[in-house]
């Protein structure tokens, strides 16, 4: 149907009226707001990257955690930091690790509140990397950096034990990072067995190996000892292959799955919804927040109104879920506006 100008220009010219009709509108309800928790009590380490977020111990994480839910925030996404890493990951699926006993502590004082967790090893392991490493890593050479190949079939098996090691202390919602081959269908296949056929997968599907990563290495001390991920995150150039992923997942058992990073993929979130119709999180990742919060100290942007043009754009492309840090300051610009 043809609108001539002037008719638009009437729909554009009233602020209220243009409320009214906007096409995307931005909840509370679509956030997630990410947490580092880590060993110790009254932890609260400054991540230096990302101003506002912090390591936070258990005892002080339950404080924030309350905060997001006074903030009519409806989930929190969980990333453990241990005293204690190795090369087969115990400190993962220990059931007295540091995120399961988060998790426990959320749900006895923070009712209500979703809790998710993200299920990889990398946080974990000795080395840095996602996974099992097969044998010893490649020696550097002048014309070769030493990288890793990673054991799928041993790490998918420590993936499932991590996951159920979570849902047996209360997790609501895990979500595996790792990007192994079959680990939806290795998740699935545990908590079924064991009797949690109704908790769901949110799948880290669409994982690009990216440069927007740097500021949480910082946060989750995970950086790779040697090497990089790149042998199992996704190529920045392909789109085709998300595709290809995403339907993998969801073949597997993925109910929710993801597009890491947000801002430089929306592409891709948007030919996920298109294709597959699932619900889609879109993860708003540490150096998207770091740069905009660097910009802002400069005085180039304006914070409240980049932020919240971002995650707009982020839901017009299909997000149904925005995992972002910027959460507990958009709950608050959302109800002031």
């Amino acid at each position: 149907m043809y609108f001539p100008k002037y008719r638009l220009r009437r729909l554009r010219g009233n602020k209220n009226l243009q409320r009214m009709v906007r096409e995307t509108k931005l909840f509370v309800d679509d956030l997630v707001m990410p947490f580092f928790v880590r060993e110790g009590k009254k932890v609260k380490k400054i991540i230096s990257s990302m101003p506002g977020n912090y390591q936070l111990s258990v005892d002080n994480l339950v404080r924030e955690v309350e905060e997001v839910k006074e903030a009519d925030i409806p989930a929190v996404l969980l990333f453990g930091i241990p005293d204690v890493k190795d090369e087969e990951a115990s400190s993962a699926y220990a059931g007295e690790g540091i995120v399961q006993r988060a998790v426990r502590a959320i749900k006895d004082r923070v009712p209500g509140m979703i809790v998710i967790t993200d299920v990889c090893l990398c946080e974990y392991m000795s080395h840095g990397h996602c996974g099992i490493i097969k044998g010893r890593p490649l020696p550097k050479t002048e014309s070769r950096k030493p990288k890793a190949e990673i054991d799928n079939e041993a790490t998918r098996h420590l993936l499932a034990r991590t996951a159920l090691s979570h849902v047996r202390a209360g997790a609501d919602v895990v979500a595996p990072s790792a990007m192994m081959d079959g680990q939806v269908s290795a998740i699935r296949g545990i908590l079924d067995e064991n009797g949690y056929q109704d908790i769901p997968i949110m799948s880290y599907s669409a994982k690009y190996a990216s440069s927007f990563y740097g500021p949480f290495r910082e946060a989750a001390e995970s950086p790779p000892a040697f090497g990089d991920r790149r042998s199992y995150q996704m190529d920045m150039a392909n789109s085709h292959e998300a595709l290809r992923e995403v339907a993998l997942d969801i073949e597997e058992g993925a109910d929710i799955v993801m597009v890491k990073p947000a801002l430089g993929y929306m592409d891709i979130i948007y030919r996920v919804k298109e294709k597959f119709g699932y619900p889609v999180a879109a993860y708003s990742v540490s150096g998207e927040f770091a740069m905009v919060k660097a910009a802002v100290e400069k005085g180039w942007l304006e914070e409240k109104k980049t932020v919240l043009e971002i995650l707009t754009g982020l839901k017009r492309a299909g997000a149904d879920i925005i995992i972002t840090y910027w959460a507990k300051d958009v709950a608050r610009w959302l109800k002031e506006s």
